[in-house]
């Protein structure tokens, strides 16, 4: 008799355990849930881009102040303004033709409205 009570309890027991568990699993997979789980991660990715770019920012000023001394440059690195860069031609030199090419004032487009 103390055998088969053993057994209906631990039995119980373990339904018990594996009802609570699969409502648990069930609460996790409704739509609400799932909604805030995904917003979570990106809220979560968003925070970890952000760390990465500010060590990337901060890596590149460490970088350009290296390179400063390295060339004897004594320009302060100002953090809040964006870095500047320089054309590589004169400005003085001839004017740059359009990278298009412009129809004549009577083309015969046939596409125009009549």
């Amino acid at each position: 008799m103390f055998r088969r009570t053993f057994w209906f309890t631990a039995g119980a027991a373990a339904g018990v355990w594996a009802t609570a568990k699969v409502n648990r699993k069930l609460k996790q997979l409704t739509p609400e849930s799932l909604a805030a789980q995904a917003a979570d991660k990106a809220i979560e990715t968003g925070h970890r881009l952000k760390d990465f770019a500010l060590d990337v920012r901060e890596g590149m000023a460490r970088r350009e102040a290296e390179l400063g001394d390295a060339l004897g440059l004594e320009a302060p690195v100002d953090q809040d303004l964006p870095v500047q860069r320089h054309r590589a031609v004169e400005a003085g030199g001839p004017p740059a033709r359009p990278a298009y090419r412009t129809l004549p004032s009577n083309s015969n487009n046939r596409n125009e409205d009549h």
